[in-house]
């Protein structure tokens, strides 16, 4: 298929995990991508995998000069910019009483700071063509407190209530904001978290009605389905990718 054939994203964190699958289902589809990642070298390697429709770009979210460049560069060879995936993310954890400041800082830097970084870098552009689709990658903790995670999950839902706000902001000028909400995803960041914590994280994913991580490439067709115009009436939207995680408590295994 070719949903988004003619289109223009930009997609943060594209050198790996969910971003990498992002950019490639894009590429698929017939988008022209802007793989942006601090990973610079991460970056190349996908867009040479990608070909002639994708453009490789160092990226650091939280610098407002680095989107400028970015999104300037993408537009000088694509002439415009229609899909933005802010999918770049960090997070630190542990008791509030513990967590190093600048854990905390540096998260809330990237994660919310860095979303509305790309959203003021992108929104110009769109609102003048009247077009476009934000997607913010907020995650199932931004839906849920969680214990010993409190500054991942106050950026999360800083996502999410970013999303919801913008949107309002923008609908009438044609611009759509939606945020996807991931769960256990088996990406690098989380396999590299995941040891200290795979009790933890292995009775949560059994407890799952899908009881298994998710791939990239599941988060993936979601963020495709709000680039598209599959989801032209969705604004505002957020859309949970967890193997049901956060549809209720956890299930009692049958004795």
């Amino acid at each position: 298929m070719a949903r988004l054939q003619g289109k223009t994203a930009v997609v943060t964190g594209a050198a790996s995990g969910i971003g990498a699958a992002t950019a490639r289902l894009f590429s698929a589809e017939g988008a022209r991508v802007l793989i942006a990642d601090i990973d610079f070298a991460g970056a190349e390697k996908l867009a040479r995998e990608l070909g002639p429709s994708a453009l490789a770009c160092q990226l650091d979210v939280r610098e407002e000069a680095d989107w400028r460049r970015g999104v300037g560069g993408l537009v000088a060879r694509f002439g415009t910019v229609d899909i933005l995936v802010n999918n770049a993310g960090t997070g630190t954890g542990g008791p509030v009483a513990s967590e190093p400041v600048d854990g905390h800082q540096q998260t809330l830097d990237v994660n919310v700071t860095g979303v509305w970084l790309g959203m003021r870098a992108v929104l110009p552009l769109m609102i003048e063509q009247g077009s476009g689709s934000i997607i913010n990658i907020s995650s199932i903790d931004g839906l849920v407190g969680v214990a010993q995670l409190a500054t991942y999950t106050a950026s999360k839902f800083a996502v999410t209530g970013m999303t919801k706000s913008v949107a309002l902001e923008v609908g009438g000028q044609g611009v759509r904001v939606n945020s996807v909400h991931p769960g256990f995803i088996a990406t690098p960041m989380f396999n590299k978290e995941s040891p200290g914590k795979s009790a933890r994280y292995e009775d949560a994913i059994a407890r799952q009605p899908i009881a298994r991580p998710g791939a990239p490439e599941e988060v993936a067709m979601a963020i495709l389905f709000f680039a598209s115009d599959d989801s032209s009436y969705c604004t505002g939207s957020a859309l949970v990718v967890d193997g049901g995680h956060t549809a209720g408590p956890y299930r009692v295994p049958l004795a």
